[in-house]
């Protein structure tokens, strides 16, 4: 079959830890033609459906030129078997637009995964809010009078903005309070930007835990990415290390439970993040971390994820 990716340019990938080139690469192996194409090259027109600049492309196996482009031009959404959109956040106005884009080519009979309305509805850091009984103390909210009093309550605090990814822009606020006004003042913007305010979780010495959710199914590592030095983040892209580790049967059951629900709204992969026994976020853009938790356990994670995908197509 052939699989579109709706990705970043081609050219910026780290192929040693990219997730979608495993998914491009897992999907070649088993004989099935890689298509990719960036949220910028869709369009659509009256009286047409929506179409992209598409490229195929052949995997090499080279790690410095590692495909090949085989034949590129104009091409309609809804004459590939499968849609994979794997661009990677912030989840932008354009992120938005791309959206409506493949929800219309969804209509025109094309299959995407995730959903893009599951996508849309799904912010990640808000979407901990449908499933308090996992989460940790938490506000969100315009109000420093109200963060104040939130860090009043709990002493030790972490405030990070709802628009961030990948660790940036979070804040930890210990008991004295040290900065905690102009941080406000920096997140808040004058109660024009609505902040999440969580209690700070210590476990977080032990990592940042990716809990990857394919098909409904819990995999059955994770990855736990923990702070280095003074750092308080334990994000990868925050100098976090990224250590493999056997599902702790808590967290296995957290995802148990989450993830028919997830699956049921078309989100057929999901990055649940756990800190302790406490999901903080869950991430639904493109989540990532296939490679490390392969090369640190040998669990296929691109395997599971292809099979997912057969599965789903199968039976829609």
């Amino acid at each position: 079959m052939q699989i579109l990716f709706v990705a970043d340019p081609l050219e910026s990938f780290q192929t040693y830890k990219d997730t979608t080139f495993a998914m491009m690469r897992e999907a070649q192996r088993r004989g099935h033609s890689i298509v990719a194409c960036e949220p910028r090259q869709l369009s659509w027109q009256r009286g047409g459906k929506v179409v992209a600049h598409v490229r195929h492309i052949q995997l090499t196996g080279d790690a410095q030129q590692w495909f090949e482009t085989t034949q590129e031009g104009l091409a309609e959404l809804a004459g590939f078997d499968a849609i994979l959109m794997r661009k990677d956040p912030p989840f932008d106005s354009e992120y938005f637009y791309s959206t409506h884009l493949l929800e219309q080519a969804e209509r025109e009979g094309a299959k995407v995964f995730n959903k893009p309305r599951a996508l849309r509805d799904h912010p990640e850091k808000l979407a901990i809010l449908e499933f308090p009984q996992f989460i940790g103390p938490t506000l969100v909210t315009r109000s420093a009078q109200d963060i104040r009093a939130f860090h009043e309550e709990h002493q030790d605090i972490i405030l990070k903005p709802l628009d961030g990814m990948g660790g940036m822009g979070i804040f930890r606020v210990g008991a004295d309070g040290r900065n905690l006004g102009s941080i406000i003042e920096t997140l808040n913007q004058g109660g024009a930007s609505s902040v999440m305010v969580q209690k700070f979780l210590p476990e977080i010495t032990q990592g940042d835990k990716r809990v990857l959710v394919i098909g409904g199914k819990p995999v059955p590592y994770c990855l736990a990415r923990i702070p280095q030095g003074n750092e308080v983040r334990g994000n990868l892209a925050a100098g976090g290390k990224g250590v493999a580790q056997p599902l702790s049967e808590h967290d296995k059951a957290m995802a148990e439970e989450i993830g028919p629900i997830l699956m049921e709204r078309g989100l057929l992969l999901a990055g649940v993040d756990v800190i302790g026994q406490c999901i903080t976020e869950i991430n639904v853009t493109s989540p990532t971390c296939f490679q490390e938790i392969y090369d640190q356990t040998g669990c296929d994670v691109a395997s599971l994820f292809v099979d997912a995908l057969e599965q789903a197509l199968a039976t829609a």
